[in-house]
């Protein structure tokens, strides 16, 4: 279940990633939706920080 999670956590930034770069090449810079992209990004990266670490805490990833 918790490789799962750090799974499509990852996947979720990287679909953000891909997305914040489309919204840059349309919309040039000029809209609220990168930035609302660049936090969804970091937020997954904490979640997935403190997966990881739980995970080695559990010794589930070990």
């Amino acid at each position: 279940m918790l490789k799962a999670l750090i799974a499509l956590t990852f996947l979720t930034m990287l679909a953000s990633l891909a997305a914040g770069a489309g919204f840059l090449l349309r919309d040039h810079g000029n809209s609220r939706r990168l930035l609302t992209s660049l936090k969804l990004r970091v937020s997954m990266a904490g979640l997935l920080i403190l997966l990881l670490g739980y995970g080695f805490y559990i010794g589930d990833l070990a």
